[in-house]
């Protein structure tokens, strides 16, 4: 082969490559850093993030079995581990090591003993099975593979257990959260959230910034499981019985290490 042919290949080939490869390298620049963690511990928060509406919306309540996906610092798996009471268990969820270990240092203060950590993958949160709720906060727009993600948490709702997801407006400029570039239309979600087999269920808009998109398992007909193949999904009351200790091996009890 002649010297520029095989330039040339080369070149469409690193075209084709480079692409991909500056989007994975974008994709981990978008997570939150762990250095940051005081940025989202605002005393006005509890205001505009009003999490005791939210949590009403998902039907949270004692002795529930939530997680909270994305859970960077622990702000809302505190306050999702007082709702659920002795009883419940919360399990807090992300894909850094870092803000894991920052989670456990803050439930030892608090004396918690009902919150796991789990410590996720990009395309699997690794969460046990029948969760009565998942909650997901300014998290989605940092997702590579959303529609598996959004496929690994219907597999783990309960036949009644809700999906919230709660991220930032679009047209909330001037209030705390992302640049308007970096945030992501209600709309993507609801499409990428069907392409897994959820259902909506609501779309409420009395946060300031944000909106909460909830969501439901589909309770007929097929959908799409975590890896993309169609599955019947089970009515209610067809499901194993509720193992609160299954924890497929990855959530450990929130005490540091």
């Amino acid at each position: 082969m002649r010297p520029s042919r095989a330039l040339t290949i080369v070149a469409a080939a690193l075209a084709v490559v480079m692409p991909a490869a500056a989007q994975q390298r974008d994709t981990h620049a978008r997570l939150f850093p762990p250095q940051s963690l005081g940025l989202l511990e605002g005393r006005d928060r509890d205001e505009w993030q009003q999490p005791d509406r939210v949590m009403d919306e998902l039907r949270i309540s004692d002795g529930a079995q939530v997680a909270d996906i994305g859970a960077g610092g622990g702000w809302f798996t505190i306050r999702l581990a007082y709702r659920v009471g002795p009883r419940g268990i919360v399990y807090a969820e992300d894909i850094q090591q870092e803000m894991i270990d920052s989670i456990q240092r803050r439930v030892a203060r608090e004396g918690l003993a009902n919150v796991r950590t789990c410590l996720g993958t990009p395309a699997d949160p690794r969460l046990p099975a029948q969760l009565d709720a998942v909650l997901m906060v300014d998290t989605y727009p940092q997702i590579r593979d959303p529609v598996s993600v959004l496929g690994h948490i219907r597999d783990s709702l309960a036949p009644n257990g809700r999906l919230g997801i709660v991220d930032f407006k679009l047209d909330g400029a001037g209030g705390p959260g992302p640049e308007l570039a970096e945030r992501i239309s209600p709309d993507v979600v609801k499409a990428q959230a069907a392409a897994a087999g959820l259902r909506l269920v609501s779309h409420e808009t009395f946060l300031k910034y944000q909106y909460l998109l909830v969501f439901v398992r589909e309770s007929v007909g097929r959908g799409v499981s975590a890896g993309g193949r169609a599955t019947t999904t089970p009515t209610a009351g067809s499901s194993r019985p509720r193992r609160p200790s299954e924890d497929r091996g990855r959530c450990t009890a929130g005490s540091p290490r």
